[in-house]
């Protein structure tokens, strides 16, 4: 009985997050009279937060090194979505050689930063807050002060556009996007068998694994919502290009976080960095990594962003970075590093993300938004310190009971 209630309040705690974005939903949805989940918002929504999905991603690696933050990568999105402009609009460059570069460029702005940070040993804090300055004062002097506009259209559709938009057909008296239901049914089976194979496994290797009867649970409830969410999609014009660069995204960084070796490096520099380092963990070349992909996924980030606004403006990115660093700490990320998933902070950027759309919905101001979401986050990084000071004199207990037991 016992180790079925150590069980169950362990999935629970894993679930506390998507339980608390289904509030969130639940709640707006009710206050804006069902406007939260109209088709045509929902594809919204996707477009507003992709940007905090590429950027908290990016962010929960630098946290990991260590409870690291990256305070530039406002700037390096203005930056780069400046550099876009300029090339694109103003020189008439090709469009993809325009992309190539202006992703070089976030390589190369990594490059500066993690050299400085990993190499002579900087703070992150101060590197990158001199970044926000130096890059901000960049994209001024290379906008001069203008907003360039219009992007071509052949740089819009890689962010803006839709995939097989015209795949239209009549269900139930409703028009749908035929391939966009196809899709969200596929990855519903995808998760489905992926979460089965992955329990299978641990139980072979002798982990613990979520009992058959919470696993169908979780299974149930994430492929119906993974399945309703594109239905909504479908209900309006599909399949969002940008959704599909977010999917890789996701995909590739949750794979190399779990996966690979440099993956779970980054999690042992953050748990005890010189504990990693005698175990031969390359503990600065992990540290440079770390910002270079960083400034990577923000020009990722920019080339988005800069699409969605069709334009490139030099106040692009203002608190970009206080969106990425939330996401990351209340998607689970803990303050003292070494503790982050890239699930959890995709479900942290999308409660960021229903935080803004249900608050604008309801026309608040964009001074009381703030308010809300920095209490949030204080609320998520307190939880997360109040935690590990629970755990911690849990262990001391442990300790002196077993040494009085023993005397």
């Amino acid at each position: 009985m016992n180790k079925a209630k150590g069980l169950l309040k362990g999935n629970l705690k894993q679930s506390s997050l998507l339980i608390a974005l289904v509030a969130i939903i639940i709640f707006f949805q009710i206050v804006t009279k069902g406007v939260l989940l109209k088709p045509m918002n929902v594809s919204n929504i996707v477009f507003q937060n992709a940007y905090v999905v590429i950027l908290a991603v990016g962010m929960l690696l630098c946290i990991l090194t260590g409870g690291n933050i990256d305070l530039s990568v406002g700037s390096v999105v203005a930056l780069v979505s400046a550099f876009a402009g300029e090339m694109i609009i103003e020189w008439k460059w090709n469009v993809y050689v325009s992309i190539f570069l202006c992703l070089l460029l976030g390589i190369l702005v990594g490059m500066w930063q993690g050299f400085w940070i990993a190499y002579v040993r900087i703070p992150p804090f101060i590197v990158t807050l001199s970044g926000m300055l130096v890059f901000r004062g960049a994209t001024l002097l290379v906008l001069n002060g203008l907003t360039l506009a219009p992007f071509p259209d052949n740089y819009l559709r890689f962010s803006t556009g839709f995939i097989a938009k015209a795949s239209k057909i009549e269900l139930l008296g409703v028009n749908v996007n035929i391939v966009c239901l196809i899709a969200g049914v596929a990855i519903a089976l995808i998760f489905c068998i992926t979460q089965i194979i992955s329990n299978l496994n641990r139980k072979r290797k002798g982990y613990e694994t979520e009992s058959p009867l919470m696993l169908g649970f979780k299974l149930v409830i994430i492929s119906t919502a993974l399945i309703y969410f594109f239905t909504l999609l479908a209900q309006y014009q599909g399949i969002p290009t940008v959704l599909v660069i977010l999917g890789i995204l996701l995909l590739v960084y949750s794979f190399f976080t779990t996966k690979t070796v440099i993956g779970r490096h980054l999690y042992a520099l953050g748990g005890n960095e010189k504990a990693a380092r005698l175990s031969g963990v390359k503990t600065k070349n992990l540290m440079f990594f770390a910002y270079v992909n960083m400034s990577f996924l923000a020009a990722v980030a920019g080339l988005v962003f800069a699409a969605r606004l069709n334009s490139a403006s030099p106040v692009t990115g203002d608190g970009f970075e206080l969106d990425a660093i939330g996401a990351c700490f209340i998607g689970g990320a803990s303050a003292y590093g070494g503790v982050g998933t890239v699930g959890g902070t995709l479900i942290g950027a999308l409660i960021m993300g229903m935080l803004n759309n249900g608050m604008s919905i309801l026309g608040l101001s964009s001074n009381l938004q703030r308010v809300v979401k920095g209490l949030v986050l204080l609320g998520a990084v307190a939880l997360d310190v109040i935690s590990k000071m629970n755990l911690d004199l849990l262990h001391r207990h442990k300790k002196v009971t077993a040494v009085t037991e023993k005397g």
